[in-house]
């Protein structure tokens, strides 16, 4: 029972101390007198009677009424009911102060006497919150006072303050009695004590009222109040408002009135049942304690809109203004609103609730009953819904619910991470917010004991789930579940809702008008009404008890979580299929079957991503653990530990899914035998994760673990009872929670002996302090690192970090996002070596006194632990210094075993192999992405050598653990170098890695294993660099190779070249002295032997070269100028490979000049033997006849470099020659090309040389026979024009071609070329032609065939559209309109066209009379190809995958513009290719002269003349144009550390892949095959061969390299030049032949140079993983071995299928699926090897079978794939870019014969005939016929005539086969129609056959008339016949 009012208090105006107007209440009387001993008196009520300040007004006011709440210390709420009515003063002199101060504003109206009125207020203070209750009565006491009732206040005050209601439980008695006390006499009382139990009360005036007690008061009472808030803000605004007050901000509640804030305060309250607020809650504050509004801590507080701006500069509260209706939330609060599905549920539930017509509003015929629920039942439907809410969001928090102590009362804690996981919500800020919040934790300590009395939501968390979850997703059916729980709300609040017997009493209407004279409230007797509240507790004292029984049960729990998956299906995801995977594997390993664990332990670390395969894990390790301890070897340790770390690398620090709670145990159980008495544990190998660091884990961890030893404890002492008691009653033996048990046991509590509680207690507690024991030595093993000197752990979680282990969220995130930063204290106090000691003791500490004070350990318990603490710890390191120690020295265990490189002969290894693990790139073939098992990543080691960086390794993917992974290029390939950080996927430890990227396609990207320290990884770092840029050219591998001594040799001086400077210095000195009037001799030099290479400078520091005087040098001849002491090195450079060239085409000899005839156009000049006039030139050049060297020593000052024009290469046909040389100066010289015939006053020195210049070009063209006819003056008589002559006629035939030529070439408007190309911009391409026009008086030789056209478009514009256009004849328009003048004088070509620099010849004016022409075209500069090669490189070979559309392999390669570059020379070669052609000469002068001038150079030989597509050709090429002309290999290849800066510039390697491209588009006309290239392309980098160092001819003999080679080899085994190396190859294999090999004579090659003609060089893009790349030869032979596993067993399935799988990244194709042709060339060595016979060599062979091919012939009825087609090589005039094409690649040989009939007739080549250069020549058939087949047959003559040899011909077309006296007769002697023959069988020898022939070399054709007898060369040649008639029969 409780007292409905406990005190009775009336306040009013303080007369005496008013100050400044502010006036102050006073209480003036208070009943009764003393304090409750359950309730004190409140204090500052005064305050709450007027919240807005005690004031005087001028008029009476209305009475008014609110309930205040007042909060005591204990937190204990009172209700302060205020009612306030208004009374008059009477007090004179107040009136006089009062009235001036209220006529302070208005002297006049101080004529009548002024009224002032006071407040005053009567005041109820109650614990119980009845507020119409305290209205009526307090209104009864007012009305008693005015009406001047009968009845005595006091009487009435008395009864109010003896009145006494239960407290919950409605009425006990249905049929009550009606009892007042004014009828009762005093003596009764004791009834009246009875009827109080009831619910009726009177107050003895003639009233009477109804208290309905709710009957069960833990559901709070709202009355209406909860509808009213949301009729006054909305749902929206209220939801925010609710959520805001969950997590725990600050709401401030405006309105203008006091009743409605207290009401709504109370509302918000009743929603959040079952949590109840706990922070500062005051409905209305005194506007005299607004400071309060400031507080930090959260609040509900209403305040009078009265204030509302003194609330403005709250920055952090959420501010409803009732009365507007808005929540006003300020930016800098953040509301975390309910998860997503429940706020949508939420919010269309009240919506339902409040507005049900809103669901009809649309329908045509609305039902008629859709009124909203009256106010009350609406707000008890509210209410249902937030009960609802609460219950789906808290469903199974009982199973989460850690029970820590029994006796002597519950503790109860909760464990939230599980919570959360269970729910999938541990991301949700809402949840997580609430479960930290205090109203949680009061929920959880009120609501947690298993032992209590239960309300509605207990039943609805419990036994409502079902239905919870099934109706969720039907807002209907939810809505009726809300509407019967709102129906038990509403009785729970009106038991009875029936009896409403109220007769309250109100004033009556006149006394409220008579109130003028009203008398004021009186002071009342307080002895009256103490008398009443003493009788009334004596009464209470002698009446019996009144005991509510209060029914305690077990609280039920629901359905356990653990059956409720979160919605997303998380479990269906985690198939059953991966954990069975995870079972096997755990199997495997248990059963020491490793291999088959290897090969499941990439799908299981894949598979332990997934929350049930985690799961799974722990509960199969669990299984495998005997009495806490397994003992395991190193592999399967190893194992066990890669899974636990993948399994808690996935999980957060809060192990929301009770991961790391399931491993714990099993991390102290899982072991190794390190050594004698040293044991590891597998938590040594798991540390790394956060959740051992954080505090609540640990807590969460210590509960459970407590909770089921206390369970186990009472399960012990009450076994037999409880197990026969649960037999009995609930049949299955389940087992009994922990809470169940708490539950039985609290019930018991009472009745047991005091002896039998305490010895409980005590049980208890000594099983939490061995539980915290064993807490803080498990503690210790998880913090505590293996290498404890390390700080690892500690600085990156902040253990030592007293806030980021507090039990609250925000700090804890903190530490886990910040954790690197964390060194607060850690990082200071802690630097000594102990501070990891000192780090986890104090961790342990504060764990201890946490969860030592929340279970209730005695105080001498905790300070044992205190002491034991820091032994524990001290302990547990000195075990881990043992087992670290131990560990060191254990093997590395499962890891493979490192394989070793095969080494070249001289290869030695500088850093020994490094384990590393080889990581995947952006190349996709070998990641098993695009099938196939992943190669990679792989483990393996790398290995640095003195040639090359190597890895050897195997695939960490166990479905490919057998094959061999090998990656390496050469280390002078290497063109970035830089650190990674990896994280391996296998474990997750992040280790540092390299990742370097090699100029011949490749990179290596490597994680350092663990075991490799750091300061190794940094050694090797500088050994590569120190290797890849040496000092000098001689620490290159081609010099080094083979020198065991010292590895790089360095020259002890400051500068790096020293020696190499000074002698060039000398050099160029006394060049410069002596140039013009003597010349330089040079002692032989010969290079220092390694051992004295250290004197190798003083001997270069004496100045080698002797002067001396000299006869003018133009007399000179070679050999009289040459001393003997040069004669040898002359003869070497006369041997050097261009002499031989030059004199092939006739560019003049070495022959004495005696002898030399004069009329030779060109001779051999020496003058630069020396390197005096050009250091990058050859000795010797070809200049003109009539130029003397004195000339050439001035003219080549206007070059850059000095590189003049010197021709190098001459067409045999028409004998223009062509030229190279560098830019022009740009001062001086280039005036001679500007502006020719400018007058000259003072001839000065530019002028002179320009004078020279043009003598020197007009030499040139003076040469050319062409320019000898057309000129008239046939000075040069050594030549003939017949040559002219016959080609003229010959090309005839080809005349009608040219317009069309033009017309494809132009690209007029109606005939757009067909190859379009998309250029830099993508614009169609600007043709023009070079042909020549018809306009010329003698048509001159026409282009033959087709050429790529020239275009220019934005940056790669080509050239002068007006040259152009010139060149093609057509007349460029001048700007007037006219045709230009130039043009008009001199419609012809130029004899000679320089090809210049755009940049170099701005603003050249062109003269009509000049027989040359400048063609200023843009060349790509060096930087340009040097950042295209890096952009091609990232495309070929990314360096990690990317989904991004931008960074597609063909995007990035278009962005590299790599091939618009290819386009660029290719199209300026063909250009000149086709001026050549024509009979004009050209000058190729561009840059320095030894880039872009030697790409084009080189390319228009290589088009021009078919020798340089041989193997001697090629090579003589290259060695002429770009080694003795200075191409800079050792400057662009950054070989040495002074080129380092330049960077790598692979301008050699865009001249091969252009010969690619033309090889592509001419696959017969080249000897060499696709492989040549590539090796040549990966050697010229590699460094392997002298062949390709330095950077001139004159660098390689200072060195002396260039003729070493010739001499005595050291080494034989070293190759030291490249070429040597090919021949040695190429005599053993046919890897750089080419099959398909057939030239036509002096073909002209015309490739097409379109960008979309073009394609990426498989160069670029091929790997071989198997051997790593293919270059080196002697590393092939050695790697055979066998990578077939053998069957374990013999297998008996059925026979062996002879095929293999081929992965195209990983095996090499040609050695695997070689073409067919090397396929029969190997079997018929190994056949040969088998018979024990010598194998000749294949080049042999296959010139053999080729020349007895030749005797046979060919059938082109058929493409046929019979070797004869291949080998002969007789395809007829065709474009050979359609021809037989044998893919090197060697994936088939594919064959296309599509031939073009642009030759009409020519016939096969006979056998023996003499040579090729004849047989192309010799035979040109008249007639127009087809030869598909021909040959020489015997045929035997008519009866008795001999048999004789004939020419047959097989004509298909004809249908005839015809024959001829011999190949050369052009008359037919006879035919025979195929048409008459019947049929052709073998024959027999006849009588005078030929002898010597085989038999079945004969063979019968009948005719209708006659048999003819043939016989053929041999049996296989009889047979074609037969076969190529017999297949024109059938065709037939």
């Amino acid at each position: 029972m409780a007292r409905l009012a406990d005190y009775f208090v009336v306040v009013g105006y303080d007369l005496d101390k008013r100050v400044e107007g502010e006036g102050q209440g006073r209480i003036l009387q208070r009943f009764p007198e003393k304090d409750w001993e359950d309730s004190p008196f409140p204090q500052g009520i005064e305050l709450f009677c007027q919240p807005s300040g005690w004031q005087l007004v001028p008029e009476r006011q209305p009475a008014s009424f609110f309930v205040a709440v007042l909060t005591d210390i204990n937190s204990e709420r009172h209700y302060c009911a205020c009612f306030t009515f208004w009374e008059c003063l009477d007090n004179p002199q107040l009136q006089k102060a009062e009235a001036s101060e209220v006529d302070e504003v208005d002297e006049e109206l101080t004529i009548q006497p002024p009224q002032v009125f006071a407040p005053k207020s009567l005041v109820l203070v109650s614990q119980v919150d009845y507020t119409e209750v305290f209205r009526n009565c307090l209104g009864l006491i007012y009305t008693v006072h005015v009406d001047g009732r009968s009845v005595p206040l006091e009487t009435v005050i008395g009864n109010l303050l003896t009145c006494v209601i239960p407290i919950a439980g409605g009425s006990q008695i249905d049929e009550s009695p009606v009892c007042s006390l004014d009828k009762v006499p005093q003596a009764l009382a004791c009834d009246w004590l009875l009827a109080c139990l009831q619910r009726t009360i009177t107050l003895g005036a003639g009233d009477r009222q109804v208290i309905q007690t709710p009957i069960n008061d833990s559901l709070p009472v709202s009355g209406s109040s909860v509808a009213q808030l949301f009729r006054q803000l909305g749902i929206v605004n209220v939801l925010y408002l609710f959520c805001a007050a969950l997590t725990e901000h600050k709401i401030l509640f405006l309105s203008s009135s006091y009743q409605r804030l207290t009401d709504a305060c109370r509302g918000l309250l009743a929603i959040m049942f079952p949590l109840k607020y706990s922070f500062t809650y005051v409905p209305i504050l005194p506007g005299k304690l607004l400071e309060v509004l400031s507080t930090p801590t959260p609040f509900i507080i209403g305040v009078n809109s009265f204030f509302r701006s003194e609330t403005q500069e709250l920055l952090d509260v959420i501010i409803a203004d009732l009365d507007g209706g808005t929540v006003t939330i300020p930016e800098c609060v953040h509301i975390s609103l309910l998860p997503e599905p429940l706020l949508q549920l939420t919010q269309t539930l009240l919506s339902m609730a409040l507005d049900p017509e809103l669901e009809v509003a649309d329908h045509a015929f609305p039902p008629l009953s859709t009124q909203p629920s009256a106010l009350k039942i609406q707000d008890k439907e509210i209410r249902a819904v937030f009960l609802w809410l609460f219950a789906r969001l808290f469903q199974g928090y009982r199973w989460c619910l850690h029970i820590i102590r029994i006796h002597p009362e519950p503790v109860i804690c909760f464990y939230k991470a599980a919570f959360l996981g269970q729910r999938a919500l541990s991301e949700d800020d809402f949840l997580m917010k609430v479960l930290d919040g205090m109203a949680f934790a009061s929920f959880v300590s009120e609501r947690g004991p298993p032992y209590r009395a239960t309300d509605l939501f207990d039943d609805l968390v419990a036994n409502e789930f079902e239905r919870i979850q099934q109706e969720e997703a039907c807002p209907h059916k939810v809505m009726n579940h809300v509407k019967e729980l709102a129906e038990q709300l509403f009785k729970n609040e009106n038991p009875y809702p029936a009896v409403t017997m109220h007769k309250v009493q109100r004033p009556s209407e006149s006394s409220q008008s008579t109130m003028q004279n009203q008398m004021p409230f009186p002071v009342l007797d307080e002895v009256a009404v103490q008398l009443f509240i003493d009788h009334a507790a004596a009464k209470l004292k002698t009446a019996p008890p009144v005991v509510k029984a209060e029914l305690k049960s077990m609280v039920p729990s629901g359905p356990p979580l653990g059956d409720i998956v979160d919605r997303n299906g998380s479990m269906i995801a985690n198939s059953a299929r991966r954990l069975e995977v995870v079972r096997n594997c755990i199997t495997y390993i248990f059963e020491n079957k490793m291999l088959e664990a290897k090969k499941l332990m990439p799908a299981v670390l894949r598979a332990l991503k997934g929350r049930a395969a985690r799961v799974c894990l722990t509960q199969e390790l669990n299984q495998h653990v005997l009495q806490n301890r397994a003992v395991l070897d190193d592999q399967q340790f190893d194992y066990i530990v890669r899974m636990m770390n993948c399994t808690l690398q996935d999980c957060s620090h809060m192990d929301e899914y009770g991961i790391a709670a399931a491993l714990l145990p099993l991390v102290t159980a899982f072991c190794r035998k390190l050594g004698a008495g040293v044991t590891q544990f597998a938590y040594s190998c798991v540390q790394e994760h956060m959740v051992w660091t954080n505090m609540q884990f640990w807590e969460a961890m210590f509960y459970s673990d407590v909770q089921n030893h206390i369970r186990a404890l009472y399960l012990e002492t009450e076994d037999e009872e409880q197990q026969n008691n649960l037999q009995d009653g609930s049949g299955g033996g389940r087992e009994i929670s922990a809470l169940e048990l708490a539950s039985e046991q609290s019930r018991l509590w009472p009745t047991l002996s005091k002896e039998m509680q305490a010895e409980r207690v005590q049980k208890e507690e000594s099983t939490v302090f061995s539980q915290a024991i064993h807490y803080a030595n498990r503690m210790s093993y998880l913090l505590l690192p293996l290498d404890t000197s390390k700080n690892r752990l500690l600085r990156s979680s902040g253990l030592g970090d007293v806030e980021s282990v507090s039990n609250s969220y925000v700090t804890n995130s903190i530490a886990g996002s910040m954790a690197e930063s964390y060194d607060t204290e850690s990082g200071f106090e802690d630097a000594e070596s102990s501070d990891v000691a000192n780090s986890v003791v104090r961790f342990i500490n504060r764990f201890v006194d946490k969860v030592c004070n929340e279970s209730g350990v005695t105080n001498e318990h905790l300070k044992a632990l205190h002491t034991m603490i820091p032994d524990i710890v001290q302990m547990h390191i000195e075990t881990l210094d043992a087992v670290h120690r131990e560990s060191k020295r254990l093997p590395p265990i499962q890891k493979p075993k490192l394989l070793r490189p095969t080494l070249l002969a001289g290869e030695e290894l500088v850093m020994d192999g490094m384990r590393v693990h080889l990581i995947p790139d952006g190349r996709e073939e070998a990641t098993g992405l695009m099938g196939g098992p992943p190669l990679l990543p792989a483990e393996g080691a790398i290995f640095l050598t003195t040639y090359r960086i190597i890895f050897k390794g195997t695939p960490t993917d166990p479905l490919v653990g057998e094959q061999v992974v090998t990656r390496s290029f050469p280390i002078a390939s290497l063109t970035k170098e830089k650190r990674l950080s990896v994280t391996l996927p296998m474990d997750q430890f992040v280790q540092e890695g390299l990742q370097l990227r090699s100029c011949t396609f490749q990179l290596m990207k490597i994680a350092f294993d663990e075991e490799v320290a750091s300061d190794l990884a940094e050694v090797f770092r500088k050994h590569v660099h120190k290797l890849r840029y040496p000092q000098h050219v001689q620490g290159t591998f081609a010099f080094t190779v083979g020198q065991s001594g010292k590895m790089v040799v360095e020259h002890k001086t400051k500068d790096k070249n020293q020696s190499l400077k000074t002698l060039s210095k000398n050099l160029v000195k006394s060049a410069k002295r002596t140039i013009g009037r003597q010349y330089v001799t040079r002692k032989k030099y010969s290079p220092p032997t390694w051992e004295n290479r250290s004197s190798f400078q003083s001997e270069l520091d004496e100045d080698e070269i002797s002067v001396s005087e000299e006869v003018d040098q133009s007399s000179l001849t070679l050999s009289s100028t040459i001393r003997s002491s040069d004669r040898q090195t002359m003869g070497n450079v006369v041997e050097r490979a261009c002499c031989r060239d030059y004199q092939r085409l006739g560019l003049g000899t070495l022959s004495n000049s005696l002898t030399r005839s004069k009329n030779e156009p060109f001779r051999i000049s020496t003058l630069n033997r020396m390197y005096t006039i050009c250091r990058s030139y050859p000795g010797l050049l070809i200049v003109p006849q009539s130029i003397p060297d004195a000339t050439i020593q001035r003219i080549c000052r206007g070059y850059r470099q000095n590189r003049f024009p010197v021709v190098c290469w001459r067409n045999s046909r028409t004998k223009a020659v062509l030229l190279r040389s560098a830019g022009l100066h740009a001062k001086g010289v280039v005036g001679f090309f500007k502006s020719p015939n400018a007058p000259a006053a003072v001839p000065s020195q530019a002028d002179s040389s320009s004078l020279e210049q043009e003598k020197y070009l007009q030499a040139i063209i003076s040469s050319m026979p062409s320019y000898c006819e057309s000129s008239g003056r046939n000075t040069l008589s050594g030549f003939t024009s017949t040559h002219m002559n016959t080609s003229d006629s010959s090309d005839k035939l080809r005349q009608p071609k040219i317009g069309a030529l033009m017309k494809q070439v132009m690209g007029t408007k109606e005939d757009v070329p067909g190859t379009f190309s998309r250029g830099a911009l993508g614009q169609r391409a600007k043709v023009i032609s070079l042909s020549q026009p018809k306009v010329s008086g003698k048509a001159r030789n026409p282009p033959r065939g087709k050429w790529g056209s020239i275009r220019g478009t934005g940056r790669l514009s080509a050239y002068n559209p007006d040259v152009g256009t010139r060149l093609a004849g057509k007349e460029s328009p001048q700007p007037n309109g006219g045709p230009s003048e130039a043009l008009f004088l001199r419609q012809q070509k130029a004899y000679l066209y320089i090809i210049g620099d755009k940049g170099q010849l701005k603003g050249g004016k062109q003269d009509s009379f000049q027989q040359w022409e400048v063609v200023p075209i843009e060349v790509c500069d060096v930087r340009q190809v040097k950042n295209s090669f890096k952009k091609l490189m990232k495309a070929c070979v990314p360096s990690s995958l990317t989904s991004d559309p931008n960074m597609s392999f063909l995007r990035c390669l278009e962005e590299s513009e790599w091939m618009a570059l290819l386009h660029r020379v290719l199209q300026v070669s063909v250009l000149v290719v086709e001026l050549l052609d024509t009979g004009s000469s050209v000058m190729v002068s561009l840059e320095d002269g030894w880039d872009v001038t030697t790409q084009v150079v080189s390319l228009v030989q290589l088009l021009s003349d078919p020798y340089y597509r041989t193997f001697d050709g090629f090579r003589l090429l290259v060695e002429k144009e770009w080694l003795s002309f200075g191409h800079r290999f050792s400057h662009r290849g950054a070989q040495t550390l002074g080129s380092q800066s330049s960077g790598f510039t692979p301008v050699f390697l865009q001249f091969l892949d252009c010969v690619h491209q033309i090889h592509l588009q001419f696959p017969m006309e080249f000897e060499f095959s696709q492989y040549y290239l590539k090796f040549l392309a990966y050697h010229y980098v590699s460094n392997r061969f002298r062949t390709f160092l330095l950077d001139s001819d004159y660098e390689r003999i200072e060195l002396g390299v260039l003729y070493e080679e010739k001499g005595e080899r050291k080494s034989p085994q070293v190759c030291k030049s490249v070429w040597d190396y090919i021949d040695r190859l190429n005599k053993k294999t046919p890897v750089f032949y080419n099959y398909m090999f057939s030239p036509e004579d002096e073909e002209v090659l015309r490739p097409y140079t379109f960008i979309s003609n073009l394609k990426v060089w498989d160069f670029y893009t091929e790997e071989t993983l198997s051997e790593g790349p293919s270059f080196d030869w002697e590393l092939r032979g050695r790697q055979e071995h066998v990578t077939e596993e053998t069957p374990e067993k013999p297998d008996t399935s059925g026979p062996k299928s002879q095929r293999r799988i081929v992965w195209p990244c990983y095996d090499n194709l040609n050695k695997v699926v070689p073409n067919a042709i090397t396929k029969l060339l190997q079997d018929l060595q190994s056949l040969e090897a088998e018979l024990g016979q010598t194998s000749e060599k294949w080049k042999d062979t296959w010139d053999k079978i080729k020349t007895t091919q030749k005797t046979e012939t060919k059938l082109e009825s058929k493409p046929s794939f019979s070797s004869s087609l291949l080998m002969s090589s007789n395809l007829s005039h065709q474009r050979r870019s359609q021809g037989v094409y044998l893919q090197e690649s060697g994936v088939g040989s594919s064959i296309n014969l599509a031939l073009d009939c642009e030759a009409s007739a020519t016939s096969t080549p006979v056998a023996g005939r003499p040579s090729t250069s004849t047989l192309y020549s010799q035979f040109q058939s008249t007639e127009s016929e087809n030869r598909s087949f021909e040959g020489i047959l015997y045929k035997k003559g008519a009866l008795l005539k001999p048999w004789k040899p004939r020419w047959f011909v097989l004509d298909k077309t004809k249908h005839q086969l015809r024959y001829y006296e011999s190949r050369q007769d052009k008359e037919c002697k006879g035919v025979i129609e195929l048409a008459d023959v019947e049929s052709v069988t073998p024959g027999t020898p006849a009588m005078g056959a030929p002898k010597n022939v085989e038999e079945k070399a004969f063979f019968d054709l009948k005719t209708t008339k006659r048999v003819y007898n043939f016989c053929a060369q041999d049996c296989m040649n009889a047979q074609l016949w037969m076969d190529s008639i017999q297949s024109c029969l059938s065709d037939a």
